[in-house]
């Protein structure tokens, strides 16, 4: 069973998503989500769940935050709130969320059956970790954007629950779970769901001497996943969920990319039929035609899903560049003039990125367009040879917006006619491809019609349309005595009938993967040391480390602040990036800046960005990055509340 899991920023945008051909939303409450901009009422939840619900797809709430001790109460009756709202799972990163669900708390204990799911926020990346994490109970595992699929196999053939992997958006460049320049720069923990996005900043690289050899250069931001084309791959490989990234993101990008990736998966379970099928029911119809690359993107990657290095960084543009449609040939106060590329064709309100001189990327609108000339108001930075591109197409925000998707039920109807004393009898019953069925016996009326084979056809006709979610199609029709007149109103009635009915059952989703919780066969936690790593913040996910033999070495980055400690550990490499890897790029290239062919493998490089300075190490062993800081990891930000200070 395959599953499109879309991210959804509130109600409406789950709803937009489930009505484009996802199989799951992951949506997050009020409080506990990694996202702080995008949480939403129990209440919402619970309408998302009831719509979701009627198609058997299911709906997913993040509860993937570190917990602080006086959290924990709050966060348990939160489970249990969105448990009765209707959720199918929850997104875990704190280990306390499993032990709760299992025990309770402070004496408290309730029926926890929802199944949970371990976040990308634990960082999951080899068989070890999975296995650890699968004996806690954990019924789904969302792995390390970061693998490859040899990796993944691997995991696959060490645990039997769920696996989930990102396809598409936007790529944190350290390992998830594992990234504290943003709390070290500003007191805002990527771990509590603030994050500032310090790795999209512009930096400057330079030696220990303070020599720039790259200036004004996002050289920590990734371009965005696309695996489209891979979802086979993956699927062979073992994963079952296809996670789209984007809980800050509009409803256009999230119809757009929804609709695509559907579209793709429903390909694949039509050429292996007996191998994949979908995770939900309904089909869509109508809508729009999508197209990545008219939507937000800061150009695209695959990463490492083949166990290769390449070129994975959008260090010259943090934000989403669009399309590249030509170069500028002139400016005026009044507008631009442009050399499109071959093919592209502007419309009114069109939105336009370049990067200035001072390497920030700047944006415009087109205010009328015709050709390559467009009037508007122009920027000051805005020069003559700069590579325009357009990151908003208004055609296509239009297209999306007036071509709703329509997702509907497949229902068969079978009608069966049968004399009675005043006429004809009809039985009707419908089956949907759930499972689900209905029946009526109705008054078909009393005369006959002169016109058997026209009436056949009209009862075709009118019995497969569209009533409510449902589709129906006439699939049988058994009259020995003939068919009775039956006006069009009549038949459109019966089909109304019908779909009232089977709105009136419940579908018959398809089973989650869910592990009972009462008696865990707890592995060893692999290493044996927990450090600040595993983002400990609380009495409970300590208790679950020391019960699984685990040393604890250090609580989380947001209590301690360890000195030493690695502000992000990364696969993307910005030697290797440069053109200046020892190990993969001997040699370097003669193309290279003098700069950069000087640099030998053992100069420390360092990253400088507003007067701090971070320092690069280089893992080559196991060919990995880190970011650290030279400055004293005991910071104490003055811009804390006084409640989070007493949280922590």
């Amino acid at each position: 069973m395959l599953e499109l899991l879309a991210p959804a920023r509130d109600i409406t945008i789950g709803i937009a998503a489930i009505d484009c051909g996802a199989d799951a939303v992951y949506i997050a409450g009020p409080q506990f989500g990694a996202r702080q901009a995008a949480g939403n009422s129990v209440e919402d939840i619970r309408r998302l769940c009831e719509y979701a619900h009627r198609f058997g797809v299911r709906i997913f709430v993040t509860l993937n935050t570190i917990l602080y001790d006086s959290e924990l109460e709050d966060a348990y009756g939160f489970m249990l709130q969105v448990q009765e709202a209707g959720a199918d799972a929850i997104i875990v990163q704190d280990m306390a969320v499993i032990e709760m669900a299992r025990k309770g708390i402070g004496g408290r204990f309730e029926d926890l059956r929802i199944p949970l799911h371990a976040s990308t926020q634990c960082a999951i990346r080899t068989p070890e970790q999975a296995r650890f994490l699968e004996s806690l109970g954990f019924s789904r595992l969302i792995l390390e954007r970061e693998l490859s699929l040899e990796q993944i196999r691997a995991i696959r053939d060490a645990v039997s629950c769920e696996l989930e992997f990102f396809v598409h958006g936007a790529l944190c460049v350290c390992y998830s779970g594992q990234c504290y320049l943003s709390e070290m720069i500003a007191g805002r923990s990527a771990n509590r769901g603030a994050c500032i996005q310090a790795c999209r900043s512009l930096y400057d690289l330079v030696d220990a001497s303070g020599k720039v050899l790259v200036r004004n250069k996002a050289l920590l931001s990734l371009k965005d996943y696309n695996l489209r084309s891979r979802i086979e791959d993956l699927a062979d490989a073992g994963i079952t969920s296809f996670k789209i990234e984007g809980r800050l993101k509009n409803e256009s990008y999230v119809r757009n990319v929804v609709r695509d990736y559907s579209m793709a998966l429903d390909s694949l379970t039509e050429r292996c039929p007996d191998k994949y099928e979908r995770g939900a029911f309904g089909k869509v119809s109508g809508g729009f035609q999508p197209d990545l690359d008219k939507t937000f993107n800061r150009g695209y990657t695959e990463l490492f899903i083949d166990g290769k290095r390449g070129r994975w960084a959008a260090m010259d543009a943090a934000k989403s560049m669009g399309e590249a449609i030509g170069t500028v040939t002139s400016v005026s106060r009044s507008g631009v003039e442009v050399k499109l590329h071959k093919g592209v064709t502007l419309n009114n309100g069109d939105g336009f990125s370049f990067v200035a001189r001072n390497g920030k990327v700047e944006g415009f609108r087109g205010d009328v367009c015709s050709g390559g000339n467009i009037r508007c108001r122009t920027l000051p930075s805005l020069f003559t040879g700069a590579q325009l591109y357009r990151n908003i197409n208004a055609a296509f925000e239009k297209e999306i917006e007036r071509q709703a998707c329509v997702r509907e039920i497949r229902a068969g109807v079978f009608l069966g006619f049968k004399p009675s004393e005043d006429g004809w009898c009809l039985e009707a019953a419908a089956r949907t491809e759930d499972g689900r069925t209905a029946a009526a016996i109705l008054d078909a009326g009393s005369q006959k019609a002169d016109n058997q084979e026209r009436m056949h056809a009209m009862l075709g006709t009118q019995i497969g349309k569209s009533s409510g979610h449902y589709r129906f199609t006439l699939e049988a029709v058994e009259a020995p005595d003939g068919l009775p007149f039956m006006s069009a109103s009549v038949l459109n009635g019966i089909r109304r009938t019908l779909a009232e009915k089977l709105e009136a059952e419940k579908c018959n989703a398809k089973p989650l993967h869910n592990v009972s919780l009462e008696n865990p066969a707890r592995m060893p936690f692999p290493g044996h040391e927990a450090s600040y790593r595993q983002n400990i913040s609380n009495r409970i996910s300590e208790e679950v480390y020391t019960a699984a033999g685990a040393e604890i070495s250090g609580k989380a980055y947001e209590l301690e602040h360890p000195a030493g400690a690695e502000l992000m550990r990364t696969k993307y490499c910005i030697r290797h990036e440069l053109g200046i890897c020892p190990v993969h790029q001997k040699g370097g290239s003669h193309n290279l800046p003098a700069l950069l062919r000087d640099i030998k493998p053992d100069t420390p490089l360092f990253l400088l960005n507003n007067g701090r300075r971070l320092a690069l190490h280089f893992d080559c062993r196991r060919c990995e990055m880190t970011v650290g800081c030279k400055l004293s990891m005991q910071i104490q930000n003055p811009n804390l509340s006084t409640d989070e200070k007493n949280r922590r």
